[in-house]
């Protein structure tokens, strides 16, 4: 899946950065980024003037080139290999061997994908005959190989070579969701890095599988699988299927042989070698293991435990039991992805999912249980199903991220899955400030530029307004078809409108094309009035409509007479269209998107008495975070804090949580009772990040001792709670708590420890030098972003000959850790000490020069 790293670390690294940043990032400021812009009538003239119109921000070069789906020559049946991994110089010896044919026309030459590899040999290969040296040309990206004669497509053939991948000598590649993308990595492989263990594993998406191992590296190819990967005794390995045999050799190593007997595409391909803790569990009689660091293998039922539950219930939910042998979990150090969905054994970044157990408190369903089932769902939607072109990655990735939707609401509940829905719609909006794409894209630069928000998060809500407007048995009987119908095969958008059509019987071409094959999204004014026994609902489409259609929308709208809802719906076909809805008497409220499903940028007007009315009326989660957003505005009012007092206990922790941001810096005349609830939250509220919260919110109250909360805060079980307080205490230093704070200064855990850095940052002394120097050599890449920017605060207060050591570490990071919100953290850190060393100017002029990353280079220069 590539679970995408924005995911994981740029949803809160926003919050970090500079106003500028964001402004920038949002959008804010640029041309045509707002509705569409109002046009003046032309004069009469013999020929028409040109019209200048603005072209919005988030329009993209519509002069990229058109990518095709790759065309077939030969068919890639079969995939044998032979591999020893040479730590020391951090090579991988193999032999493969491939089974293929020719697709349709006859063919007398094999074209292979190998990037960086030495070739040692190419041989063919004939049943009872010795292998016979093939012609070849390589130009370390391409293998030329002229076969002995023309095959048809009846006949098969095989070829053997033999190679060495060397991955560290290929260029530097990546994306915003694979940081890298070389295929094969070695970690720690001498052992010289303390704390950490030696691991080897694969990353495949897109290209990857052809810098370990000589294939045809597209998503439409096919092939069955055999890997033996000979190791050091003590290591465990992992692939793909079922582990056939494993063998001792006389000079001490270990050959274990994994078959994947039914096909998959070549870069769902893997191999993972490490000294891993097995966890077994099972499902149906299919094995079900986790592997993780020895240290978390108490914890990993815990956290993975509920994977044989999401078999079950994904299994019975689309209608098609879970296809493969077996099905492996593993967490692996410094991974280039959140995760990947490769067949039957899902690699996971370490941090998402090995927890001790005192950090498992903190962890929300929303957190790894909705990675593990993204990646599960993926067996299904991309291993099972593929697309058959990158420009088709929403088939994989949409479908993926609609499964964390399914997941929470069977799960945890209809409030759950409505969490899901706006946090995900708000992603993907943040997004279209600056970037607006057709789902299905055949025009694009890079195939990497397609893990965005736009496949994941809009493809999502695309699927949840689908089913709605089919209806559930209709939804899923859709997809029962589509898997049945292209079960291990490589697909188009075509073959699923078509799978809902025949479902259905309806013509879903508009909702297809409206929604896959068109840009952007609609942006809604919705007003209403009473008259004549009637409310009169107008709704205004006001997007750009040069670039992005008038949308047709079914829409649900629930008019409110008392605590009498009646629902109506119609279809929105027009850029300004009035509906007249009969209701007896003016109403409470009136709710458009009654369900919460259209994905729409929504300006609805409502009063606050609607407001407070749906808030105490709400029908879930959706409907009470729009109105305490709406009513924050009038927090000071008597009626909106009583209300916001009276959700803080609220059945569903988000909910409290969104009226804890209610009440941030009251101002009204309850305001001793609300500081009193406000405390009672923070000190007995069951939910961590709602007491985490309501700390925060205290601390948003200028000049006001809540010191004995933060003291019993900074003990409490949850580290976000502690985290929390610690960033309290950093505005308003207690010099009785600096003790409390110190003790906590050896800890691993990222929330903590980023909150100790801000505490240091704005609070330290010479005496916590060097607890910035440790730290910002062991911090994990998430926490170091913020670290780093705060050992820079720290350094400009204390003497410059002291200093040394500090610049030095950051001037290294700034140019050459491999994460770039690690170089910009660093980055930021020496800018805070320019104005005490103006001399360092110079050198972030250097880094800035030599930097190569654009989207990096461009944050630099929002930096002050």
């Amino acid at each position: 899946m590539k679970y995408l790293l924005l995911g994981i670390l740029f949803l809160w690294l926003p919050a970090q950065l500079p106003a500028a940043a964001q402004a920038a990032k949002a959008g804010r400021g640029g041309v045509g980024n707002s509705h569409s812009p109002t046009r003046k009538a032309a004069e009469p003239a013999a020929y028409p003037a040109p019209v200048s119109v603005p072209v919005p921000n988030w329009l993209p070069d519509l002069s990229r080139p058109r990518q095709p789906s790759a065309t077939v020559l030969h068919n890639l049946v079969d995939t044998k290999l032979d591999v020893r991994p040479d730590w020391a110089r951090q090579w991988l010896q193999g032999t493969a061997t491939l089974t293929l044919r020719p697709h349709f026309y006859p063919q007398n030459q094999l074209v292979l994908d190998a990037k960086g590899f030495d070739i040692k040999s190419v041989e063919l290969l004939s049943a009872g005959r010795k292998g016979r040296d093939l012609k070849y040309s390589y130009d370390k990206k391409k293998l030329i190989i002229a076969l002995d004669r023309t095959y048809q497509r009846t006949e098969q053939y095989q070829v053997r070579i033999q190679y060495v991948a060397k991955p560290n000598e290929l260029p530097k590649g990546g994306s915003e969701a694979i940081i890298d993308d070389k295929g094969l990595y070695f970690i720690n492989p001498l052992n010289t890095e303390k704390g950490k263990p030696r691991q080897l594993w694969t990353q495949g998406e897109t290209e990857g599988s052809s810098c370990w191992f000589p294939t045809i590296d597209r998503p439409n190819q096919r092939m069955t699988q055999e890997i033996s990967l000979t190791v050091e005794a003590d290591q465990k390995t992992l692939s793909n299927g079922l582990l056939v045999s494993s063998r001792r050799n006389p000079d001490g190593t270990r050959t274990d042989t994994w078959k994947l007997s039914q096909p998959h595409a070549p870069y769902l391909a893997m191999l993972a070698v490490g000294n891993f803790a097995v966890v077994s569990d099972t499902w149906r009689g299919k094995p079900v293991d986790y592997y993780v660091d020895p240290a978390y293998q108490y914890t990993a039922k815990q956290v993975f435990g509920r994977t044989p539950e999401m078999l079950e219930f994904f299994s019975k939910k689309l209608g098609v039991e879970y296809p493969w042998e077996k099905y492996t979990q593993v967490a692996v150090h410094d991974f280039v992805s959140g995760a990947m969905e490769n067949t039957t054994a899902s690699v996971f970044q370490q941090q998402l999912v090995q927890f001790t157990p005192r950090e498992l408190a903190d962890v929300p369903y929303d957190g790894s249980e909705s990675v593990i089932a993204h990646e599960l769902f993926h067996q299904w939607f991309g291993d099972y199903v593929t697309n058959e072109s990158w420009g088709n990655l929403p088939l994989n990735e949409a479908f993926a991220d609609y499964s964390e939707l399914l997941w929470a609401e069977h799960k945890y509940g209809a409030d759950a899955a409505a969490l899901v829905q706006r946090t995900k719609l708000r992603i993907y909006l943040d997004e279209a400030q600056t970037k607006r794409e057709p789902l299905i894209r055949t025009r694009y630069n890079n195939h990497e530029d397609l893990f965005d928000r736009h496949s994941y998060d809009k493809g999502g809500r695309v699927l949840h307004m689908l089913r709605n407007l089919v209806g559930d048995d209709a939804f899923f009987a859709s997809l029962t078809r589509y898997l049945n119908q292209n079960k291990l095969s490589a697909v188009e958008l075509a073959e699923l409108r078509m799978a809902f059509e025949e479902t259905t019987g309806e013509d879903l071409t508009w909702f297809f094309d409206q929604w896959f094959l068109q840009r952007g999204h609609p942006e809604l004014r919705v007003t209403h009035s009473y008259e004549n026994s009637a409310v009169l609902l107008r709704v205004q489409q006001v997007q750009d409509t040069l670039y992005q259609p008038v949308f047709r929308l079914p829409v649900a709208v629930a008019i409110w007479n008392g605590n009498q809802a009646t629902e109506h719906r119609f279809v929105v076909t027009r850029a300004d269209q009035t509906f007249r809805l009969p209701a007896s008497q003016r109403p409470t409220l009136v709710k458009f998107d009654n369900e919460g499903v259209l994905l729409a940028d929504i300006d609805e007007a409502q009063s606050p008495e609607e407001l407070q009315f749906q808030l105490s009326h709400a029908r879930g989660y959706l409907q009470k975070v729009q109105a305490i957003e709406g009513l924050k505005s009038k927090s000071g009012d008597l009626l909106v804090s009583s209300a916001f007092r009276n959700t803080l206990t609220d059945p569903f922790w988000a909910t409290r949580l969104a009226a804890l941001e209610g009440l941030r810096r009251y101002r009204g005349a309850e305001g001793s009772v609300v500081r009193k609830d406000l405390q009672q939250v923070a000190l007995n509220e069951k939910h961590g990040a709602v007491r985490s919260t309501a700390i925060n919110v205290l601390s948003s109250f200028a000049n006001e001792d809540f010191v004995k909360v933060y003291e019993a805060a900074l003990t409490d079980s949850s580290y976000l709670v502690a985290a929390a307080a610690i960033e309290a205490l950093a505005k308003a230093p207690a010099p009785s708590t600096r003790a409390q704070v110190a003790r906590l200064q050896s800890t691993r855990n990222p929330a903590l420890l980023t909150a100790l850095s801000n505490y240091y940052g704005l609070n330290g002394t010479l005496d916590d030098y060097d607890w910035f120097l440790r730290r910002s050599q062991d911090a994990a890449p998430e926490v170091l972003y913020v670290l780093l920017e705060n050992f820079g605060r720290l350094m400009n207060r204390i003497p410059p000959v002291e200093r040394e050591k500090g610049v030095q570490r950051l001037e290294n990071l700034a140019r050459s850790h491999p994460q770039l919100y690690v170089r910009l953290g660093a980055y930021k850190g020496l800018n805070e000490l320019t104005g005490s060393m103006p001399n360092l100017k110079g050198t972030l002029q250097d880094i800035r020069n030599k930097e190569k990353d654009s989207s990096l280079k461009a944050m630099y220069s929002l930096v002050q």
